[in-house]
């Protein structure tokens, strides 16, 4: 019986393999045997080279039908076995190509470092040592030497059955081989490409996008500036048609203007709405009418809000911020120089007195002091002193040439807080020596004359009574003096009631009655002129201003708010003659009221917490 043939799968490809079925024994078994058999047979296929040729083609021919043809198997078993294969083996080929062959396969993941026959990890020496044949397949050395020492082989490449034989075999000496895939090489090129190019176009977009940031902080600025402007012009425009529609009613409105004549004649001043700021926080200010701006303390809403003092224009509104340290608490008192130098100093609740430039925004000075400061001044007479009146009672003289500390530390009569404090003008002092100041508390009146650094304050006069002093006003040009009262509860003084009667004056202040006394300062006395009832806030300390004209210092009006009205009353401070009265323009306290004179007119500014009301005289005294 001729033998039968067996058919295997191996390395990717299929190999034939012939056993004798009566005896059973297989050819594989062969591949053992001693190496004289191997040696015969390597003879006898070298004789009969062209035989085998013969045979190996035609075996060729049934690999890759993969069906093997016999007398016995009709076409439906050789079909049936064909699917058998397919289904047992996965890696059929009907078509007879290898083209079809090569584009089944696969390859692995372990390709370029394992051997195709054994599937195992070959190695750069030993016995499984890489090698490959001429056509370029790569093998382990022990693999493709006993693969070609096979008859069944006939010294032919099991991947592409090219004719080798062992001699042709070539070791190849390298730590690790490695195929590059030239597509995926030229694929990974091409995104490398695309990404770069991504990546410089995201650049480009970023540099453009942050111009465009830079742009619209430039346009939101603008706008805002704009809006000021409108702002500005629009609240300028609607007073002068007020005024305007006023004037053509009537001349003097009743109630609006009272005029009183006293020794035959009367005040001929006339103010007249210039227009309002919106402002939020308001607390104090000034006016510095050379340079024709305001200086504004301001408190920011929320909650634990800081202070800022913010500079205003007169003439465009817009308003710049002058940040000030976290450690800044409430500003009590600020004031610019009268000497035209271009420096304020403030006083906060933060033991700090300040001195900043207006030009720069920069802090000129800080002192350190030994309590929180409630009032601060300039020294008329020269530019380098300034004064403060602490909570304590204590008056603290400063020289801005030395920057350590005070120059004079002076105790005052109590220590209740200094909330007032002016520096008296030198023309009616007898000697130019000596150094005067007036401050304020609740007691009264206090006039310090310092000489060096020594200081005794002494209690005027005609301030002391049973009321409680809760603002005072100077006029350095006339020496004019209001002292603010409320009453002192408990007192029996006839010229004050025990019990005062308080005034609902709006949903948030009550007013009670007080009065207010003029003096004038002659030498180191004061004598008393007038004295009038007033309605007077009951708790907060309000602020006055005694508005001068010029003229060498002979007209003088007296500011103050009538809390029962919610009025700014504009007086004589000699008689207390009322000239004008004004509706503040805000439901809310008035914080600070101040005066400058401005190219020939006088202007007078209202503060409360969310505006500022200016007021502009039409004509002066003739």
């Amino acid at each position: 019986m001729p033998p039968r043939r067996r058919y295997a799968f191996r390395g990717g490809g299929v190999t034939i393999e012939e056993f004798d079925e009566e005896d059973g024994h297989d050819y594989d078994d062969e591949e053992e045997a001693d190496d004289t058999e191997e040696e015969e047979e390597e003879e006898e296929e070298d004789d009969d080279t062209e035989e085998e040729d013969e045979e190996d083609e035609e075996s060729q021919i049934r690999v890759h039908t993969s069906v093997p043809h016999t007398p016995r198997a009709s076409q439906e078993e050789s079909e049936e076995k064909e699917k058998q294969i397919r289904s047992a083996e996965g890696v059929c080929s009907t078509s007879g190509s290898q083209e079809e062959e090569d584009a089944a396969w696969k390859p692995s993941e372990g390709e370029g470092t394992s051997c195709l026959i054994c599937m195992e990890v070959w190695t750069n020496g030993g016995d499984h040592q890489v090698c490959c044949l001429p056509c370029g397949h790569l093998y382990g050395f022990s693999c493709i030497k006993k693969w070609l020492k096979q008859p069944r082989s006939a010294g032919k490449c099991p991947q592409c059955n090219r004719t080798c034989g062992l001699r042709d075999v070539r070791k190849i000496f390298a730590s690790r081989i490695a195929a590059v895939d030239d597509d995926a090489h030229k694929r990974i090129l091409f995104l490398e490409g695309k990404l770069n190019s991504i990546e410089q176009k995201s650049a480009s977009w970023s540099n453009k996008e942050a111009q465009w940031r830079k742009r619209e902080a430039e346009l939101r600025s603008e706008v805002n500036k704009l809006k000021k402007k409108i702002a500005y012009m629009e609240s300028t425009t609607n007073a002068t048609l007020r005024e305007s529609n006023v004037a053509s009613q009537e001349k003097y409105t009743p109630g609006n203007k009272i005029y009183q004549e006293q020794n035959g004649h009367a005040p001929s001043c006339s103010f007249r709405h210039q227009g309002e700021r919106l402002v939020n926080g308001g607390r104090i200010f000034d006016i510095d009418g050379g340079r024709q701006i305001l200086l504004l303390a301001r408190r920011l809403s929320g909650v634990g809000g800081t202070f800022v003092l913010s500079q205003m224009s007169l003439h465009s509104g817009e308003i710049d911020d002058i940040m000030l340290p976290p450690t800044t608490r409430a500003i009590k008192d600020l004031h610019i120089s009268p000497h035209n130098n271009g420096l304020a100093v403030f006083g906060s609740l933060g033991k700090k007195l300040s001195v900043i430039s207006l030009e720069s925004h920069n802090t000129v000075l800080s002192y350190d002091l030994p309590a929180a400061p409630w009032s601060c001044s300039w020294d008329r007479s020269s530019s380098h002193h300034i004064y403060a009146g602490l909570q304590n009672g204590m008056v603290l003289v400063f020289d801005m040439r030395q920057t350590m500390g005070p120059l004079a530390s002076l105790a005052g009569l109590t220590s209740n807080p200094v909330h007032t404090i002016h520096h008296l003008s030198a023309n009616s002092t007898p000697t130019t020596d000596v150094c005067s100041l007036l401050s304020a508390s609740s007691i009264g009146l206090c006039q310090w004359n310092i000489n060096g650094s020594e200081g005794r304050p002494s209690l005027v006069p005609e301030t002391g009574n049973p009321g409680v002093c809760i603002s005072s006003s100077y006029c350095p040009w006339s020496d004019h003096v209001v002292a603010s009262y409320r009453p002192r509860v408990g007192s029996s003084d006839d010229t004050v009631s025990t019990q005062p009667t308080l005034t609902q004056t709006g949903a948030n202040t009550i007013g009670v009655d007080g009065f207010h006394v003029c003096l004038k300062r002659r030498g180191f006395c004061f004598q008393k002129l007038s004295s009038t009832h007033a309605s007077v806030d009951t708790i907060r300390l309000p602020r006055t201003a005694i508005v001068d004209f010029g003229e060498g210092g002979r007209k003088q009006l007296f500011a103050s708010c009538e809390e029962s009205t919610r009025q700014l009353i504009l007086q004589d401070p000699s008689t207390f003659a009322v000239s004008q009265r004004f509706s503040l323009a805000s439901h809310h306290p008035l914080q600070d009221v101040k005066y400058a004179n401005v190219n020939g007119y006088t202007l007078l500014g209202l503060l409360t917490d969310d505006r500022l009301q200016l007021l502009r005289n039409e004509q002066t005294y003739m």
